[in-house]
């Protein structure tokens, strides 16, 4: 079946919405942090962590799994719920964002893009109709168009070239789609200028699509820059389709997007934090490897409910990160994807008393941010 959206309810104070998305797999709601499996894997957890930290949708990605063990392997292996062993919903993002970052401008053409394999040199190109084929054999839930997350910053012809490109490539992969069990998202793309985003949006859902989401943010840009490229798109999305925010996981930045009515959000930064021992808590990020930890016998974050802090010490777990044994980056990656989807979680009930300004508020005064 393809996924099914339901608004529940609207925040009476701002634009936060709380909602139901009905996959394969079962019912969840949003909004919604997704941890990211890059190689169907999320890093360092099994699938049992997984669920104990209340994952819903996780994230794959088509670039690494074409390459490596390639998507034909995944679809002989019943694909890829079952060749990972995970019984949830799966989002397989285009493999665009990986491809664009080993590209140059020159290597891009209608066609799509010519680049090098980052494994072994290879030269390969990667088309709207192959990254969509490769997402029907994963099997995933969501696929995702193939599209070009431009640079920024970008002249504003450069962003309309770009954006046009991209609206074509989308109704080449919607043309070439065919897994009925699968649903399709479109991306809303047109950097910092607020006309292309416009533009964009609209072109988009014309073609069609059973979610929406904003693309190019998080790519470099300041934070109020981020924030005008979500309302530049999103005042023109359906309000009874999921709205996904690409690649955007700090915890303030995800109350920001909240607020202007995103449903979904994605990000590697937890878990790629957790490995160099920088660790969410409610007062703001920390160094688990700053000497001051070295006699801390107290819980990374005595708020949070995972694994990690409820068992173990700062002491223990610096201890861990130093010595450099994997089982403090998976700890602390635990807690790190615990932090952001319990985040959700509250802000889900914020919404649903009409109280997410408040809880916004009192989160960001106590997230202090503190220094590194």
């Amino acid at each position: 079946m393809k996924i099914k959206y339901q608004l529940l309810h609207k925040d009476k104070n701002t634009k936060a919405r709380y909602g139901t998305i009905t996959t394969n797999y079962g019912t969840y709601e949003t909004p919604i942090f997704m941890p990211v499996g890059t190689q169907a894997t999320v890093k360092t957890l099994d699938v049992r962590d997984i669920k104990e930290i209340n994952a819903g949708i996780i994230l794959s990605n088509t670039y690494h799994l074409w390459l490596r063990p390639g998507e034909d392997i995944v679809n002989k292996a019943g694909g890829l719920h079952k060749f990972m062993n995970y019984d949830g919903p799966i989002l397989t993002d285009s493999g665009g964002f990986q491809v664009f970052s080993l590209a140059k401008p020159k290597d891009i053409s209608e066609e799509g893009v010519t680049f090098k394999s980052h494994l072994n040199g290879d030269k390969l190109l990667l088309t709207p109709e192959k990254s969509i084929a490769i997402q029907n054999k994963l099997d995933s839930d969501i696929a995702m168009s193939f599209d070009e997350c431009a640079p920024y910053p970008s002249t504003y012809e450069y962003m309309k070239n770009s954006v046009e490109r991209t609206i074509r490539w989308a109704k080449r992969g919607k043309a070439v789609h065919n897994n009925e069990n699968q649903s399709l998202f479109g991306i809303v793309q047109g950097g910092e200028f607020e006309d292309l985003r416009e533009y964009s949006a609209k072109e988009t859902i014309k073609i069609g699509f059973d979610g929406y989401s904003i693309g190019g943010t998080s790519v470099g840009e300041d934070k109020p820059t981020m924030y005008k490229m979500i309302d530049y798109a999103i005042k023109y999305l359906p309000e009874d389709k999921p709205r996904y925010l690409m690649g955007v996981g700090e915890p303030t930045d995800i109350l920001e997007g909240v607020e202007r009515g995103v449903d979904m959000f994605d990000c590697v930064l937890p878990t790629r934090l957790a490995r160099h021992g920088h660790v969410f808590t409610r007062t703001g990020k920390i160094n688990i490897k700053n000497a001051k930890y070295k006699e801390d016998f107290t819980p990374v974050d005595p708020e949070c409910d995972c694994e990690c802090c409820k068992h173990y010490t700062k002491a223990y777990i610096r201890h861990l990160i130093v010595a450099n044994e994997t089982i403090g980056q998976r700890l602390l990656s635990i807690h790190n994807l615990r932090f952001l989807i319990k985040l959700t979680e509250e802000i889900r009930e914020a919404i649903k008393e009409d109280n997410f300004d408040n809880y916004k508020n009192e989160f960001i005064a106590k997230y202090k941010g503190n220094k590194f």
